[in-house]
């Protein structure tokens, strides 16, 4: 690996850990792009991103275009010489990037392609119940996840997982396989397969990105789908319903865990609660117990912490 001159592209932590495990095993890392600094916390102080971080930590050049087309960072990333791109959760590149280096540019995804195609892979096969899921690595080409396939690696779904557990196992074994495909590709030991020899007879899904309103709870729908929901949702963007305060004003609630429970008589979005150890929500085939939430303007917290603080009406309906 020590020959190829690497230039890493990512942003957030998902990437940045590919990155120290990258230069960890050896590999030269000669420049790495990420986005440019942004505003985040109360004072919109800007803030470097995870990849930044890292990068800076292991001395490895910084570049950060506004503009991935910019005549100037063109011809500042050429000066590198590539041999060889790696590209980690990051932003869509145009040709004339990803087409630059005579090794290709490859892509870590965080899904079993061709399956999960899109910018939300590890929500979507939570939220689909699936029991299994992977990280992917091929060569970008013009269309969006569906260049040849180098490597790929399944990881379990087990059923206390979340999002951000799933997450987790994929950005240790993402990182393992960055490595294993760069020392591949260096070693001329690839078969890319067409994504197209994969798509025969088989039902795709796909990732969509996700937005506000795709997170709120419908509880006409049976139990174990809103379970789903809510575990592919958390911790982020959190699955959200609205629900009337005893003062009677409406608020927004975040779910982050629930559990199936037995069927019971309440209808879909009808509460009951012994004030004390449980919230139970009703769903078109069962109930759910309402395990960690949070309330608008409040913090995080077990049912049973936020219910010392709270007086939950029996028959609130959950919207």
């Amino acid at each position: 690996m020590k020959n190829l001159r690497i230039v890493f592209m990512g942003t957030p932590a998902f990437a940045s850990h590919s990155l120290r495990v990258l230069h960890e095993a050896g590999a030269n890392i000669v420049a790495v792009i990420t986005a440019p600094d942004k505003p985040a916390g109360r004072g919109r102080k800007l803030t470097p991103s995870d990849v930044k971080q890292t990068a800076i930590e292991l001395n490895i050049p910084v570049l950060q275009p506004e503009k991935l087309k910019n005549p100037d960072f063109l011809q500042e990333l050429k000066s590198y010489k590539p041999d060889l791109q790696v590209v980690v959760a990051f932003r869509m590149l145009p040709e004339q990037v990803w087409n630059l280096p005579p090794k290709g540019t490859f892509n870590l995804h965080a899904s079993l392609l061709p399956q999960y195609r899109g910018a939300a892979p590890i929500n979507w096969a939570v939220i689909n119940g699936e029991t299994e899921t992977g990280v992917s690595t091929f060569f970008l080409n013009h269309d969006i996840d569906t260049g040849n396939i180098i490597m790929q690696q399944k990881v379990a779904i087990e059923p206390e997982d979340d999002a951000g557990t799933v997450h987790d196992k994929l950005m240790e074994t993402g990182a393992r396989l960055v490595v294993e495909t760069v020392k591949a590709i260096a070693d001329d030991n690839i078969k890319p397969i067409p994504q197209e020899r994969l798509t025969k007879d088989v039902e795709l899904k796909s990732a969509p990105k996700i937005f506000k309103e795709d997170c709120k709870i419908d509880w006409n729908h049976r139990a174990t789908k809103v379970h789903n929901r809510v575990r592919g949702l958390s911790p982020y963007p959190a699955s959200w319903t609205e629900i009337e305060t005893p003062d009677g004003k409406t608020t927004t609630m975040k779910i982050f865990k629930t559990m199936p429970r037995p069927s019971s008589d309440l209808k879909p979005g009808e509460s009951r609660s012994d004030d004390k150890t449980y919230i139970l929500v009703g769903t078109a085939d069962g109930d759910l117990e309402i395990k960690e939430l949070q309330l608008a303007g409040k913090k995080r917290m077990t049912s049973i912490d936020f219910l010392k603080g709270y007086n939950w009406q029996n028959g609130t309906v959950l919207k």
